[in-house]
């Protein structure tokens, strides 16, 4: 039977295993912060700390397909979106050179704002034509707004997966 001590221990794991997976799904809204790693990361930690069993070593392998797939969508997705915009490719690549700028420099929202206002100059500047560059970000958004979706459903996956290999 466990001790005292051993039982809190595990409570303080699993809480704080679970309360990082949570900043990591609210970190999904901003689109540079890597909130699915943050959950994988979590889930490592959950790993190292309590020791992994086979069905641990079997869901973190799952985490990890689900993480890369999740962040591999992100970028397929909002890049997609921008180029059936009209976007050019080195656009697309200024924007997201700008989302990250942004980001590290007034964050959150600079990312948020960086890159659509990157991807609007280059544009504009590209082809001369206000309209134009405005559907190839209302595109970008579009594409961020599915893989917003996608990743979070990816997310909430992820620290269900979590619990069971927790608490089942």
């Amino acid at each position: 039977m466990p001790t005292d001590l051993q039982f809190w221990l595990q409570v303080t794991v699993e809480t704080l295993t679970l309360l990082i997976m949570l900043v990591g799904l609210i970190g999904l809204v901003i689109p540079i912060f890597p909130g699915l790693v943050v959950i994988w990361l979590a889930s490592l930690g959950y790993g190292l700390a309590t020791g992994f069993t086979t069905r641990g070593w079997v869901i973190f392998a799952l985490l990890t397909l689900l993480m890369l797939a999740g962040n591999v969508v992100d970028n397929v997705l909002m890049g997609a979106k921008a180029r059936q915009g009209g976007a050019s490719w080195l656009s697309i690549a200024l924007g997201l050179i700008g989302g990250i700028v942004g980001s590290l420099l007034f964050p959150p929202l600079g990312g948020i704002l960086g890159a659509p206002l990157v991807l609007f100059l280059a544009e504009f500047i590209r082809q001369r034509q206000a309209p134009k560059a405005l559907r190839s970000v209302g595109a970008l958004m579009i594409g961020w707004g599915w893989s917003f979706i996608i990743r979070f459903i990816i997310g909430l996956l992820m620290t269900g997966l979590w619990m069971f290999w927790a608490w089942v």
